[in-house]
């Protein structure tokens, strides 16, 4: 049975969507069997993987509202391995659509039981708020991976978060867990960033990711030719960060009999 893991975190600007395109890439290199699903209006995903969501003629939206079949909509990018569930800008007007019908905050999970079995893991980029598509997110997955920026009111909104989990918990997915807390755009230059780093792992210890998301040109370049950034620069630091990531979430959830550190890449190795 796939797991299926929500990258989440109200605030906007954190890299949820090039956490969501990159590790989701990156599990599919290490041969998982992965579905990215864009689940944010934006759809910085779908375009994210190749393709225009003015082309997106079927994707999330019909999947909720439709009851159309996920199987039906998935899209497959130039990557082996690797799917997409995509959306376009009709995802917006789900919401309101959603507010007059029951179980509304279980219809993704409903969309996602006929196709889990299919996959190793499903990856959905939510989008920067805690509306009712990200409720139906969090309500529908095993886990979240929260990123926080390693900038000034890096933990600001973060407590919301945690509390709106509880508050799943309690009422729609008492099995929700939290997968992570992944520090992103780290400058190690920058004393502020160091300070970051310690306060979030001083607070939250044990849910830290080990790895850490440099600040990186090609990370920040990959989305404008529309490929994570393991295709368009396999040597540059971000692709070796969310490779090592994956391969630590892998880890964390016993897919692999190696250690972590046997299995980090070592930005020597490749260059």
């Amino acid at each position: 049975m796939g797991k299926i893991i929500s990258i989440a975190n109200q605030k906007g600007g954190v890299g949820k969507t090039t956490t969501a395109i990159n590790l989701a890439a990156s599990l599919a290199v290490l041969e998982y069997k992965v579905l990215l699903v864009d689940a944010d209006p934006q759809s910085n995903s779908t375009s994210g993987v190749g393709f225009d969501p003015k082309n997106v003629k079927v994707g999330l939206y019909e999947c909720l509202i439709n009851d159309l079949n996920a199987e039906d909509v998935v899209l497959q990018p130039d990557i082996d391995n690797l799917w997409l569930l995509p959306c376009n800008i009709d995802l917006v007007g789900a919401e309101l659509e959603m507010v007059q019908l029951p179980n509304r905050e279980k219809m993704m999970k409903r969309v996602f039981e006929k196709i889990r079995n299919d996959y190793d893991f499903i990856i959905i980029d939510c989008s920067p708020s805690l509306g009712l598509i990200t409720l139906n997110a969090l309500t529908a997955s095993d886990s979240v991976i929260i990123p926080v920026q390693c900038e000034y009111f890096a933990l600001d909104g973060l407590a919301r978060l945690i509390n709106t989990i509880k508050i799943v918990q309690r009422t729609t997915n008492p099995n929700l867990q939290i997968e992570g807390i992944l520090l992103t755009m780290y400058d190690m230059r920058l004393r502020l960033s160091n300070q970051v780093v310690e306060e979030v792992k001083l607070h939250f210890q044990q849910l830290v990711f080990d790895t850490i998301i440099h600040r990186n040109t090609r990370l920040s370049e990959a989305p404008s030719f529309g490929v994570p950034v393991i295709n368009h620069d396999v040597e540059s630091k971000g692709a070796i960060n969310y490779l090592n990531l994956a391969r630590e979430l892998a880890q964390k959830n016993g897919l692999t009999r190696m250690t972590l550190e046997d299995k980090k890449v070592d930005e020597g190795v490749l260059g």
